[in-house]
Formats: C-alpha cells, sequence, structure tokens
C-alpha cells in the first residue's frame, strides 16, 4: 500500500476557474437534488497533464487481498470501513514492530457466530422450530415494526397481520409457502432485538432463520411472487448483515435488486391499471432495497450497480403521512452521497486531482445542501432537557456524519503515512496548510459528533444491539479518532477524551450479546496498542498493563479486555480533561463537541480547498520522497 506518482518530476496543473455544478436542466427523481458526482464531468476543467497527480494511496497500484488463518482470500475493497481500518492497522504494525502483521490476530467476515452448526446438524434445521403463541409472536412484530419499521420496508404490515391471525386461527397447520417464510424471518429478528444478555455462539433467532432459508425456494418460484419474494430477499440481506456476512448480504440484496427491476418496479408504475395499493407496496419495497444496495456495497467497498437515470419511481404517499416521505427522501439523498463518494473519492484510478482532494471538494459541496435540511427537519436535541431523540431523526445524522468521515479520511491515511515516515515534515505540512488541518479536523468532529448521538441513544435505550449501522458508525468513527493523536499530537486535549465514551458504547453492545462488536472492539485495542507504541521523541505517559500482540494467543486479542482503559486516559491525560467531564450527561456529552454546521459553513469549507492546496500536497509528496 502506497502513494505513487505518474511522471513524478513534474508539477500538477489544474484550471483555476474549476467549479462543480450540476446541469439545471438535469431530469430529477425522488432525492435527486442531490449531486449526480459522475466520473467523467470534469473533463477540460480537470488538470491539463491528469498523468502527474497524487493518486490516492487507498486505491493505488493492483488490488488489495488478505488471507485468513484458514487461507481464505479476502478483498480489500477501497472504500470498505473494514478494509479501511485492516489498512491502518497493518500500516502501523509494519512501522512499528518492522514485520507484517499477522492474521491470525485479525478478525474476518462470518467468524462472529457459529452458523456452521446449525448446517451440520440437518435433521434439526427440518424440524419446524417451535412458534410462539400468538400474543408472543404480536410482542414480537411490534419490536420489529420499531426497531426495522422506521428504517426499511420488509413487511406490508395489514396484509402480513391478517395472515397471521389466520395462521394462528388454524392452529399453524398451514406451514409452508412464501408468507411462512417472511414469517419465520420476523421472528428471527423479533427474537434477535427481545432476547437480549445473551453470549451464545450462535444469535437468537437462529433456528427460525436457518429454518426460512432452508424452506427459500428457488429463483423460479420467487419470480412467480416478486413482491413478497423482494421483501423476503431484504429481510435475509439484513440479518446477515446484522452477523457481519457482508457477502451473502451484498449478495441477497442484489438478487432482490435485480427481481424487482425485473418487474419493473424502478419504473412510474400505473396506479390505474396494478392498483394504488400494489404501486405503493411497490415504491416501499423499491427505495428500501435501492437505500440498502447502495450502503451494502459501500461496506464492501465495490462498485455500484444501478444507474440513477434509469430510476423512474416516486416515493410513496405513507398514507398522507408527511413526515415518513421526508425521512425517506433524505435517508435517499444520503445513500446517494455515499454512492456518490464511493465512486469519486475512492475511484479505481485514484488520482488526487480527480478523484481525491478536488473529488472530496465536490462531495462535501453535495453534502452543504442536505445540511440545513437536516437541522431543520430532524433536529435532535443531543442535550436532553426536552424530549428524547426520534431514532429515525438519529439515524439520518449518523448517516450524515459517516458521508462526511469516508469522503475525508483518505487525508488522515495520507498524513499517518507521512507521519510513519518524517514526523517533523508531518508537522511542517500541518503547519502550512489550514485547508489540509481543517479538512482532518471536519473528519475528527464527524466522529466525535456521531459517538454523542449514539451516547444519548443509550441513554434513552434506543441503542441498536443487533442490526449492524450503528455498529458501523461506532467502528468508523473510533477509528479516526484513534488515528488523529498520532497524526497531529499537538491535537486539543479533548480528542483523548472520546475514544473512552465510544469505548462505552462498544461495552453496551457487547453486554448484549453482540458478538460482532466483541471482534470489532477487540480490533481497535490492537490498533490503539499499536499506534501508541508508535516511536517519538516525547516521552510516553505510562499506559495500563495490558495484553500485547507479542506475548497474547490469538484467542485471546480476539477478546476484548473490558475494563481496557485508552493509553490517552491513563492519569497523565486525565490531569489534563476539563472537569466538565464529570458533569452530568448533558454537559458530559457536550464537551469538545462543535454542532453540525450549517450548509453555508459546509460550502466554505468544501470551497477553501483550492488547486493550490491539490498542487501543494502532491508537491509536497514529490519533494519529500514520502511514498
Amino acid at each position: 500500500m502506497s502513494c505513487v506518482f505518474n511522471n513524478m518530476d513534474r508539477k500538477v496543473r489544474v484550471t483555476l476557474g474549476l467549479t462543480f455544478t450540476d446541469s439545471a436542466d438535469r431530469e430529477q427523481s425522488p432525492g435527486s437534488d442531490v449531486s449526480d458526482l459522475p466520473d467523467d464531468t470534469l473533463d477540460d476543467q480537470e488538470a491539463e497533464d491528469p498523468g502527474t497527480a497524487l493518486v490516492n494511496p487507498l486505491v493505488n497500484g493492483p488490488p488489495t487481498f488478505m488471507s485468513s488463518s484458514n487461507g481464505r482470500m479476502f478483498y480489500l475493497g477501497t472504500s470498505s470501513n473494514w478494509s479501511f481500518t485492516r489498512r491502518v492497522l497493518s500500516l502501523a504494525h509494519q512501522h512499528v514492530y518492522q514485520e507484517v502483521l499477522p492474521t491470525d490476530s485479525l478478525i474476518f467476515e462470518g467468524s462472529a457466530y457459529d452458523l456452521d452448526s446449525m448446517e451440520s446438524e440437518p435433521d434439526s434445521i427440518l424440524k419446524h422450530p417451535i412458534i410462539p403463541s400468538m400474543d408472543h409472536a404480536l410482542h414480537l412484530i411490534k419490536i420489529v415494526s420499531f426497531r426495522c419499521g422506521q428504517i426499511y420496508h420488509i413487511f406490508e404490515e395489514s396484509e402480513f397481520m391478517r395472515s397471521v391471525h389466520e395462521f394462528y386461527a388454524e392452529d399453524g397447520a398451514q406451514r409452508t409457502g412464501l408468507w411462512y417464510i417472511q414469517f419465520l424471518l420476523i421472528l428471527a429478528f423479533g427474537k434477535s432485538f427481545s432476547q437480549t444478555k445473551t453470549h451464545n455462539s450462535s444469535p437468537p433467532g437462529i433456528d427460525y432463520f436457518a429454518k426460512a432459508m432452508q424452506m427459500l425456494p428457488n429463483h423460479n418460484r420467487l419470480y412467480l411472487s416478486p413482491i413478497i419474494s423482494t421483501e423476503i430477499l431484504c429481510c435475509i440481506s439484513i440479518f446477515y448483515q446484522s452477523l457481519d456476512c457482508r457477502s451473502p448480504a451484498h449478495n441477497y440484496i442484489g438478487q432482490a435488486m435485480r427481481l424487482a427491476m425485473s418487474h419493473g418496479m424502478h419504473t412510474s408504475m400505473p396506479a390505474r391499471e396494478l392498483g394504488i395499493d400494489v404501486v405503493e407496496r411497490c415504491r416501499k419495497i423499491w427505495w428500501t432495497i435501492d437505500i440498502l444496495n447502495r450502503q451494502m456495497t459501500c461496506v464492501q467497498g465495490l462498485p455500484q450497480s444501478i444507474d440513477d437515470k434509469f430510476v423512474q419511481t416516486s416515493l410513496p404517499s405513507f398514507g398522507g403521512c408527511s413526515s415518513k416521505v421526508s425521512t425517506l427522501d433524505m435517508h435517499i439523498k444520503l445513500s446517494r452521497s455515499i454512492s456518490d463518494i464511493n465512486k469519486t473519492v475512492y475511484a479505481i484510478d485514484g488520482r488526487i486531482n480527480r478523484k481525491f482532494l478536488l473529488s472530496t471538494k465536490k462531495a462535501l459541496s453535495a453534502l452543504a445542501g442536505l445540511a440545513d435540511e437536516l437541522r431543520c427537519k430532524f433536529p435532535l436535541d443531543l442535550d436532553g432537557k426536552a424530549n428524547g431523540i426520534p431514532r429515525a431523526s438519529a439515524n439520518l445524522h449518523l448517516f450524515y456524519q459517516q458521508c462526511v468521515i469516508v469522503a475525508t479520511r483518505p487525508l488522515l491515511f495520507c498524513f499517518l503515512k507521512v507521519r510513519f515516515e518524517s514526523p517533523e515534515t508531518c508537522t511542517e505540512f500541518l503547519g502550512k496548510s489550514h485547508t489540509v488541518r481543517n479538512l482532518i479536523q471536519m473528519c475528527l468532529e464527524s466522529a466525535q459528533h456521531s459517538i454523542r448521538i449514539l451516547l444519548c441513544l443509550k441513554s434513552q435505550g434506543l441503542l441498536e444491539t443487533f442490526l449492524a449501522f450503528d455498529l458501523e458508525s461506532i467502528f468508523t468513527s473510533t477509528v479516526v479518532l484513534l488515528m488523529g493523536p498520532a497524526i497531529d499530537p499537538k491535537l486539543p486535549n479533548d480528542r483523548s477524551w472520546w475514544p473512552e465514551k465510544a469505548y462505552e458504547i462498544f461495552r453496551e453492545m457487547v453486554e448484549a450479546g453482540n458478538r460482532v462488536a466483541r471482534l470489532r472492539w477487540s480490533e481497535l485495542q490492537q490498533l490503539e496498542m499499536t499506534l501508541h507504541d508508535i516511536p517519538s521523541e516525547q516521552p510516553q505517559p505510562a499506559r495500563p498493563t495490558v495484553t500485547t500482540r507479542q506475548n497474547a494467543a490469538p484467542s485471546q486479542l480476539l477478546s476484548p479486555d473490558p475494563s481496557y482503559v485508552p493509553a490517552s486516559m491513563d492519569q497523565s491525560y486525565q490531569d489534563c480533561v476539563p472537569s466538565e467531564v464529570n458533569q452530568p450527561m448533558d454537559a458530559e456529552y457536550g464537551f469538545g463537541f462543535n454542532s453540525l454546521l450549517s450548509s453555508a459553513e459546509m460550502t466554505a469549507m468544501a470551497n477553501s480547498i483550492e488547486v493550490y492546496d491539490a498542487e501543494w500536497v502532491s508537491n509536497a509528496m514529490v519533494t519529500h520522497g514520502i511514498w
């Protein structure tokens, strides 16, 4: 993994009049006021010679693969959160210990839960799992509606509940067909949401999920009933994602998208011919699939698989509920933003003048257009002085901060590498460019913002401990917060306080039985210990006794130490932390936090990225031979 140059003896030349605007007459569909950020529209406004530019180290060179201890190869997608952390950890380990990062101390996809045990006992799968009583089933369905229904459409409530009552009226005699498969999947979610404090090797509800998968018919049967089949495939995808089985999750949502498209759900379906209820349901299904596909594709670090210009369907009306329409519309805009960032900032050639700083500028400009809408339509009372924060609004704010982090963190990776090569040079560079320092600060503050939102959700009992997206948010945020002090030790002392608050959230998830969170937390502890061991001319503060990589068995490294205190939080650092952290929660969680930037502030931040910044970074790297 290295930044390399093409024609290193030449400088970047970029037209000063570079602007980032969309065509005024572009046809719009729901959520389409988000900038398209196309790959190939910079054209003549780009660098006169793009071959001279610095390349993004996260996408440069041949594809990167990593082998697990059992020999399975994993592709490190360029924008994947998991891959980014793995690259940072590998880079830091190589620098500190002068050896390749051992794979037996790492966590790979699908290793959190014992799913093979279900497949090795086919007789138990073939038997129908114990179906709960009707009252219990209705309770589980309500939980799923609250936890999933505010974000995604995975079943049509009126039709589904009618089938539930018919099922129990017949004493559960008809345990066949697609509806029964969907029923089992909803029960699996309900069990996973309600059965907390479990530490079994298999997740709650896995018996229902396994039976549903065993009953899933072939593609021909699914295509005969596209509406319920796409809902089922969405359920399967979300459940797999929650088990950290990212590849199967991505596969099933891809199947759902192709099935939906083959039946025209992405088009303007005629309500007069099909019926308004069918059209409304298909609209809900389509946008759920679209959002999930974009999110899961970015989690994998893979190219997007659909062109927005072919999507003509409208938003569902939700029976006239404008708040639900607004929530879905914002969710679509944010999902398009993250996919646009994925295909520009992390594009395959990675040239900085096209796909890095200037692409970051374009991404931030697009996000700026959403900031005020997000603030006004979905306000968050993070001080807790009025009402609790709505879970749906929190989801949108977390998604927004994820977009900012993913767009700006390549710069952190670059400067971490600079810091490893030459600490003095890194300090000099950061001192010369206020723009670069501000972008790094923006990335870290977005991570802080995410943690603060999650802390408030935790205080209200709304922290999601099964679905993957709260975990993805805290994991992504903690990584960049750990990187910050390693890049610039002169960062304000409040930076050292936030990782400990992040670990509180991990601890909550682990105690609720989330084994994926346990493994992610252990990897973050590895990263922090490694970054703490970076050689420095400054004396390092005493650190707590922890299991180190050199004397630990792999099994120990895969289990986080619940009592672990970040090195940044030992006594010498705590003496520097203001007393506000010991105040009540509303003051505590406000410490060191800047509120959500307005659209004007975000635009100003984006506009501060000038051509000379890209040129400065490129020339600095050439001059000092960093990569």
